[in-house]
């Protein structure tokens, strides 16, 4: 088992290129699965990033820079860029690196707004959405539920994110400086029904902005108004109600950003929160009008203390190292039986030739049962030993080891279907039951 992964986010590229990425990634991981390229793969796609998780189908660690270039190839062509620069600009993990990676992304180390919880939602949904399609390999799936106890491990251990930060609320503070009068009086027009509009519903009701307004260009203001509240507004509604918002936020990443001449006249503040932009950037040149954007954000976020962050570091750290100890675990538990197929293998070829021998009797019975307690002695120490190098990350030696000595070929572990709990796994027990005499 390989994973690795593919990266492009705020830190490294600017919020369009993220976006024209994110384009391209759509099918990427569901094709590379169903021609064989790769067992497993899962795409996390937010507004400030594009993360391509995959694992190779067997022990290919040679064959980990040629995958990522095939996905990027991919992306690339889909997203109508340059395969150079897509290459040169993703950044690319692959075994324990990929553990430490998204365990710090999932904790809100990495985002806009350090602390932020909302890319713990946003990579519980992109697991979702790989086991819908089929994508979500046993060992993905045991990465991603790892992630998601240690986001949780770090907000009940750390005060990171406490004050309930996010890309959103941090948006609306923004917006609260610049614009008129107070959020009980304002009129606020939401573009979206997805994840973030439902987080900036909820955000403009804890300010107490009750007079909420939703356009949906795919037709789903009323089914979401009816479940979160608000108003619903129509293709012809539109223009009315964007001359009664004092707020216009932006949370679809529609086809077209919205072109500065389709909004009125007057006072108003618009924030875009779409990777990709749901109003044309022209906006900010309208006469009264304020523009914030994801970018706008970043610069504005503050900075969570030292200590949040420290501490969440070395929970992290920790999470990534037993991750890669269960991981290195499972891998040795493979090693294991086959030595224990092979002693055993040997062990019976012995009986054989005493039975062929001595014929059945009472005395071969006995023969054989002395013969498995001896052989399960000598497995013992090479079984503890396995375990005690699996924890200190040498697993490889002790397979190289079996390999030398006994010309023992280990596969890699069994991968697990996607729809079953990969921590609940028991191996079976391959101790051969005694024979019946005669």
């Amino acid at each position: 088992m390989v994973l690795f992964c593919l990266v492009a986010s705020h830190r490294s590229v600017d919020l369009n290129t993220v976006a024209r990425l994110s384009t391209g990634a759509l099918g990427v991981a569901e094709e590379a699965v169903s021609q064989g390229a790769l067992s497993g793969a899962i795409t996390l796609s937010t507004c400030n990033r594009l993360e391509l998780y995959g694992e190779l189908p067997e022990d290919g660690t040679r064959d980990v820079a040629l995958a990522q270039q095939q996905l990027a190839e991919r992306v690339a062509e889909r997203a109508g860029l340059d395969e150079r620069f897509v290459l040169e600009t993703m950044d690319t993990y692959h075994g324990t690196e990929v553990p430490q990676h998204l365990f710090t992304v999932v904790s809100g180390l990495e985002s806009a707004v350090v602390g932020e919880r909302e890319i713990t939602g946003q990579v519980r949904r992109a697991l979702n959405q790989a086991r819908q399609s089929g994508t979500a390999s046993g060992h993905l799936v045991q990465l991603f539920e790892a992630a998601a106890r240690t986001a949780r491990e770090v907000g009940a251990r750390t005060g990171l994110g406490e004050r309930g930060r996010s890309i959103v609320s941090v948006a609306l503070d923004l917006a609260d400086d610049i614009t008129r009068g107070s959020w009980p009086d304002r009129h606020a027009l939401i573009f979206g029904t997805g994840a973030y509009a439902g987080a900036t519903m909820a955000a403009l009701r804890d300010r107490g902005c009750a007079d909420i307004e939703v356009y949906s260009g795919s037709g789903r203001a009323q089914q979401f108004t009816d479940q979160r509240g608000g108003s619903p507004v129509t293709e012809v509604e539109l223009p009315a109600a964007l001359r009664r918002a004092d707020v216009v936020i932006g949370c679809s990443g529609g086809s077209a950003p919205m072109p500065a001449s389709a909004f009125p006249s007057g006072p108003r503040t618009v924030i875009d929160l779409a990777l990709a932009r749901d109003f044309d950037p022209a906006v900010a040149d309208l006469p009264d009008a304020e523009l914030i954007t994801l970018e706008s954000v970043r610069v504005a976020a503050p900075e969570e203390t030292r200590e949040s962050v420290s501490a969440a570091r070395e929970i992290v750290d920790e999470a990534a190292q037993g991750f890669a100890a269960a991981q290195n675990a499972r891998t040795m538990d493979q090693a294991i039986v086959a030595l224990r197929k092979h002693t055993m293998a040997v062990l019976d070829t012995e009986l054989e030739k005493v039975r062929a021998h001595h014929g059945c009797t009472g005395a071969e019975e006995q023969i054989e049962m002395a013969m498995r307690r001896m052989v399960r002695s000598l497995l013992h120490i090479p079984t503890v030993r396995a375990r005690q190098l699996a924890a200190e990350g040498r697993a490889d030696e002790y397979i190289s080891g079996l390999e030398a000595l006994f010309g023992l070929e280990v596969a890699p572990p069994q991968t697990l279907p996607a729809d079953r709990d990969p921590l609940a796994e028991r191996s079976p027990s391959d101790t051969p039951r005694p024979r019946a005499a005669g």
